[in-house]
């Protein structure tokens, strides 16, 4: 897995995710030369880990009501994918 740094691990979900659009928008225009469009796929490539690690926390908490033949109510973790 891709090491996450510093500056990266303390952004919330959004700020990374606005990043990382970003970070696309510019890679796909084509304007940036080659050394620069490498250090931006590296953060780009850094912050989608830093994304799919927040949203796998995220999934880990939801959890879904369930309804048991007995009538009885109980919580189980929800399956999303």
């Amino acid at each position: 897995m891709t090491d996450i740094p510093a500056d990266i691990a303390k952004l919330s979900f959004e700020k990374a995710l606005e990043e990382l659009e970003q970070i696309v928008g510019q890679l796909e225009s084509g304007n940036a030369p080659l050394e620069k469009s490498i250090e931006l796929y590296e953060r780009g490539n850094a912050l989608k880990a830093h994304c799919e690690t927040a949203l796998k926390a995220a999934q880990a908490k939801v959890e879904k009501i369930t309804l048991a033949a007995d009538g009885s109510v109980g919580v189980q973790a929800a399956n999303i994918e």
